[in-house]
């Protein structure tokens, strides 16, 4: 067990409210609640309500406390939370006098480390307690509780069971070549690894397809200038955050904001108009423009119906067909009278007026999100994650030209490398595991 000092750190938010939680873990935990609270008979797992004193004994607030006996407890330690009232003076007054009594201000992470180190959660479990907490949206949610709960670690361990299988099986025919194995124990490798194959490649496309989930989706908004691209964004938000002019050029940098649609909190870029530039500063704005698409989850192009479709329009349409992004094409100005030729953008766009409605725009948004949300595929929520998988994948991928030839320690390789890579997602891999199954399986040397 992880039995280092014992540390403090204030759980809820900065700022005021009604209920802030101090947190205690370590084998000093219970001792140093006992002196705060001057009550020796806390018991597991029971709220009580106690009067709360600082180390000249003075009172300093009334709450609530928790006491969670080890090893049933986050951090799998004595764990203490002092639930106290809201507010920074309250809080850090409750903090200092831990502190006075024993303990040490805990580090960032720390209590999640000591829950990973005494084997509470893994590391797929703390990557999703980080990233619940910077949740943008409902599905990202269920999708953390899902990976917090041990989805991704059920889905690593599958694999790395069927690795380990593989791995103990070549071995012996290395080492032991005398004993006895199934005359069709390669054929089944070879299924077994085409299936690894499948599932991970299907892993890492879903993946892709809803890391905005996660992150939150970036919609950028592109068109040339004086289209009425901040009259869009200023809509989007219900306010005037961009300036509306009709000299173009106008926005020369990219406008970033987030708003709420369905579900989901996302990030609207404003960019500056794309052009011939004029001048370096604008220049600037424009590469920053393209730089904001190719980082988009959603492209939202927008033409002006009142003008003629010039060479400026038709490099808006160049970017689009160059992008494999979501893209929404919008033609703008309906309250005028329409002088573009729509053949030139295409048969599906949205007609509107960015001043007045754009309900169906925001259906249109909403809907590619949800389609980016309604999967039950197993997420990956990191890079770290995605970067691991693609390594097992290569590797596999490269196991089987070894496997075919009988170049059995090649093969072996490329299968430890892939055994090291998936492991690292949840936790490390160690080479004993596959000498269980080794002695254990076949019983070598009796």
């Amino acid at each position: 067990m992880y039995t280092e000092d014992t540390i403090v750190a204030i759980a809820t938010a900065n700022g005021i409210g009604s209920i802030s939680i101090v947190r205690l873990s370590g084998n000093d935990a219970l001792k140093i609640s006992q002196k705060l609270t001057n009550n020796k008979n806390l018991e597991p797992r029971m709220a009580t309500l106690s009067k709360l004193y600082d180390s000249k004994d003075e009172l300093i607030d009334e709450g609530l406390v928790l006491y969670f006996q080890n090893p049933y407890s986050f951090t799998g330690e004595d764990v203490v939370e002092f639930q106290c009232h809201g507010g920074i003076a309250i809080t850090n007054l409750v903090l200092s006098s831990c502190i006075q009594a024993g303990a040490r201000a805990a580090n960032p992470g720390e209590f999640s480390k000591r829950a990973f180190l005494n084997g509470k959660i893994d590391l797929s479990q703390a990557q999703a307690i980080s990233k619940m907490i910077e949740a943008r949206s409902e599905d990202a949610v269920k999708i953390l509780a899902k990976q917090l709960k041990g989805e991704l670690k059920e889905f690593v361990e599958e694999i790395r069971k069927d690795l380990i299988f593989m791995l103990a099986y070549t071995e012996v025919s290395i080492d032991y070549a005398e004993e006895d194995l199934p005359t069709n124990i390669y054929q089944q490798i070879d299924s077994k690894l085409q299936k690894i194959v499948i599932r991970l490649k299907e892993t890492l496309a879903a993946s892709k397809r809803r890391e905005g989930l996660i992150d939150g989706f970036k919609v950028a908004i592109i068109g040339k200038p004086n289209v009425g691209k901040s009259s869009l964004l200023n809509k989007l938000l219900n306010f005037n955050r961009a300036i509306v002019s009709d000299i173009a050029g106008t926005t020369r940098d990219t406008i970033e904001e987030s708003v709420k649609i369905g579900s989901h909190i996302i990030k609207i870029v404003d960019t500056a108009g794309i052009r011939e530039a004029s001048d370096e500063i604008e220049k600037i704005g424009i590469e920053k423009s393209i730089e904001a698409i190719n980082e988009a989850d959603i492209v939202i192009a927008l033409f002006d119906g009142s003008r003629i479709f010039d060479e400026e329009d038709a490099q808006i349409v160049k970017l689009l067909h160059n992008t494999n992004k979501e893209k929404l094409v919008v033609l703008n100005k309906s309250d005028l009278d329409r002088n573009l030729d729509t053949k030139e953008i295409g048969e599906t766009f949205i007609c509107l007026n960015a001043k007045e409605n754009i309900n169906e725009l925001l259906s249109q948004i909403e809907l590619i999100l949800n389609h980016n949300s309604n999967a039950d595929d197993i997420t990956l929520i990191s890079q770290q994650q995605v970067n691991e998988v693609s390594s097992t994948l290569k590797n596999i991928e490269e196991s089987f030209v070894p496997l075919q030839t009988g170049e059995l320690e090649f093969f072996s390789h490329h299968i430890n490398v892939a055994l090291e890579h998936i492991s690292n997602i949840t936790r490390p891999y160690e080479h004993s595991q596959m000498l269980d199954v080794m002695f254990g399986e076949f019983c070598l040397g009796k």
